[in-house]
This record gives structure tokens, sequence and C-alpha cells, in this order.
């Protein structure tokens, strides 16, 4: 099926997000479905939305993740296209257009996506051994960053998207390895140009905290995706110079009292030994 607005659904995960998500809506086109899995369970918001949009559905759910919450999404979709997005991303007026334009001259993919406007924080790798072609508006990439994934259904009739035991980080690079190692084409169009703020996704009145959990998660994450794709020994060689650095760095700012940053990476370590032991990725936001 031809990529085409009407068979897009876009899916958005938000916690604690009412401040920056109308920012986003906003630049969405009417007439395309939206699904927003709301992890606050913010029943106002979901009516807000609910009210004040076209094609959109809201449903308030328990936050396992940004995997599991975005499967939840995928799995209500009823388009063969869903764009997975960020609530902190906002779409230029011919985004879409230079998108579903440029979809025409590739044969097939499993997932597209625009380029970040930000030219310092690219929003995708590709591997030095990838020999793949580059063509004059489209580069074939290895990764692409989860604030911005337009998927293919039809490429994971199994459905098995996002692996849910990564709560936050790498879920997308997950989805993308698996993808490749399928013989699957990621591609971004230069073209395509998305905004990002990047870590603006929840209210700020949380900010402290969401960075404590961050740094707990991305150690999780990092140790738990290396040891799934190449092994316990491997992933413990790649995560001992950071947990090295984290623990210098923990008893310097213990003796000098600096107590945001001691958090801060005893919360690296902390999530680097739960990954270790096997433990799942528990750590939370107290309500």
């Amino acid at each position: 099926m031809e990529l085409k607005i009407e068979n897009i659904t876009f899916i958005i995960v938000t916690f604690n997000s009412e401040k920056i998500i109308h920012n986003c809506l906003k630049t969405l086109p009417k007439e395309s479905s939206k699904i927003i899995i709301e992890n606050s369970k913010n029943i106002n918001l979901k009516n807000e939305l609910e009210y004040n949009y076209d094609n959109i559905e809201v449903i308030l759910s328990e936050n396992k993740g940004m995997g599991a919450s975005n499967n939840k999404g995928l799995n209500n979709c009823k388009t063969q296209f869903a764009f997975i997005i960020n609530p902190d991303v906002k779409f230029k007026e011919n985004t879409l257009i230079e998108l579903i334009n440029c979809s025409k001259s590739i044969d097939d993919f499993a997932i597209l996506s625009p380029i970040n406007s930000d030219k310092k924080f690219p929003n995708f790798k590709i591997k030095k051994n990838n020999r793949n072609t580059f063509k004059e508006n489209i580069i074939s990439v290895d990764y692409v960053d989860g604030f911005s994934m337009l998927i293919n259904r039809e490429k994971f009739k199994d459905k098995k998207y996002f692996d849910e035991n990564f709560f936050l980080y790498l879920e997308n690079t997950d989805l993308c390895l698996r993808a490749k190692q399928n013989n699957e084409n990621i591609y971004i169009i230069k073209s395509s140009v998305i905004e990002h703020l990047g870590a603006s996704s929840s209210n700020n009145n949380y900010l402290q905290d969401m960075e404590y959990l961050r740094n707990w998660h991305w150690m999780w994450s990092k140790f738990y995706f290396n040891k799934k794709h190449y092994g316990f020994f491997m992933a413990f060689l790649k995560i001992s110079l950071n947990l090295f650095s984290a623990i210098i760095k923990f008893l310097i700012n213990l003796v000098t009292f600096n107590h945001h940053k001691k958090k801060i990476y005893q919360m690296r370590i902390l999530g680097i030994f739960n990954s270790i032991l096997g433990k799942k990725s528990w750590y939370r936001l107290n309500d």
C-alpha cells in the first residue's frame, strides 16, 4: 500500500506532558488518526484532547514504559503505517509532504524518519561496515531515534514490535537492529525535517526526579541490550568503564557534599547492578 496521510496513525506516549502536547498536535494533519497513550492517567487531559482535536483517541494507561506503551498504540492501530513520535516534537509544514513524496522512490521499507532539525544531534546512526549506497535525498541507516519512527506494520506481521523489558532507552535501537537482521530497510529522508526539544516530554516539576530515573534506566538498558544481542561477557566489558566512572564520580561528589550529582551517579551504579543481576527495569517515579 502506498504511503498517504490517510493511512498513517500517529502514536504518542505522554507522561505529565500537558504543557507540550498541544504544540505537537497542532502540527499534525487533522485527517490522520492519532492515538495518545496517557501514562499519568490524567482524565482531564484526555477529555481536553478528545474535545479539541479531530480523529484522536486518548488511552489512559498504567506506566509500563516506552516500549510497552508504544506497543499498546501499535496494537490499537488500524492503518498500515504507524508514526511513533514524542510529545515534544513539532512537524514543519512540508515534513510529511517530503516524507511521502520521497517514499515513492523507495522499493520497500520497515522504518522511515525525517531528519532532526538540530544537526548537532543527528537522529540516526550508520555502522562503519554499512556499504549501502546513498540516494540523493535518502540515507540508508542502521538505527533511528525513538522520538520519530514511521513504522510499516506490514514488515512486522508477527507483531513483535518493541521489547517491553526496556522501560526507557534503547527499545528503538533494539527494534531497528532486529529489523536489519531480518534484511529490512531503514531510511532517513533529508528533505523532511522534524524539530525535537529533547528531554522535554514531561512537566518541568519532575525534572530532577526524571534526571535520576533516566540515569538509572540508561545504564540498565545499556547492559540489557548488549547482553541480549552480544552475550553477558561482552555486555559486562562494555559497561565496566561506565561502572568504574560512576563509582569514582559518586565518591568525589560524596566528599564534596554535592547531593544532586552524587544521586545521579548512585542511580547509574544501581541501574548497572540491577541489570547485571538480571532484575527487571523496576525503578519508577513516586506518584
